[in-house]
């Protein structure tokens, strides 16, 4: 039994940081149905980041703010995540996918210019990060239905950010080791800042 039941406040301690073996671990499917226990922990992730957001929450916990979660951040090796967010256009996100991939991209990429963060990365890392503009993403909900998504802007980065969080790839494996200012010269990539 997971210790994240439907009451779990999960806080910075329950997050786990870079040089933790299950962050580079390509994680495993959840069987269809998911279970009670996935959609109690699926919850509590989703609560997580609604407090990370929220003044009065995240100082009382001292939370750092995120917008995505995966289960492999709180040490859970399960193909899921949480994002809730609002995108460029004012649009608010909440969603919590379960075995989430990506099934097609766009040619043409986009980056923040401040490079991304993550929960589980304590330090700050320069560089930009390349993602595709647009994705289409397959996924189930918490009731296990199959769901298409299609995502584009910070969104999509969102979506991407998690879904590599869950094949053991981290944000930075993604910028340019030698220059990380440099970006794909064969592609057409902008700021979406």
């Amino acid at each position: 039994m997971s210790k994240f039941q439907r009451d779990y406040i999960i806080t910075m301690k329950d997050v786990i940081k870079e040089g933790d073996p299950i962050l580079r671990k390509v994680i495993d499917e959840i069987p269809m149905p998911p279970g009670e226990e996935e959609k109690e922990e699926l919850t509590c992730m989703m609560n997580f980041l609604k407090n990370s957001q929220d003044p009065v929450m995240s100082k009382r916990y001292n939370l750092r703010a995120g917008v995505g979660l995966s289960a492999n951040q709180i040490g859970l090796n399960k193909k899921m995540f949480a994002a809730y967010f609002t995108d460029e256009k004012g649009e608010l996100h909440e969603l919590a996918l379960i075995n989430p991939k990506i099934v097609s991209t766009s040619t043409t990429m986009i980056y923040l210019p401040q490079s991304e963060g993550c929960l589980s990365v304590d330090r700050d890392v320069v560089g930009y990060v390349p993602r595709y503009e647009r994705v289409k993403i397959q996924a189930h909900d918490k009731g296990g239905n199959v769901v298409s998504l299609r995502f584009k802007g910070f969104a999509s980065i969102v979506m991407q950010h998690e879904i590599d969080h869950l094949n053991g790839v981290m944000f930075y494996d993604r910028i340019n080791q030698d220059n990380p200012f440099q970006l794909p010269a064969d592609v057409e990539i902008r700021s979406i800042l």
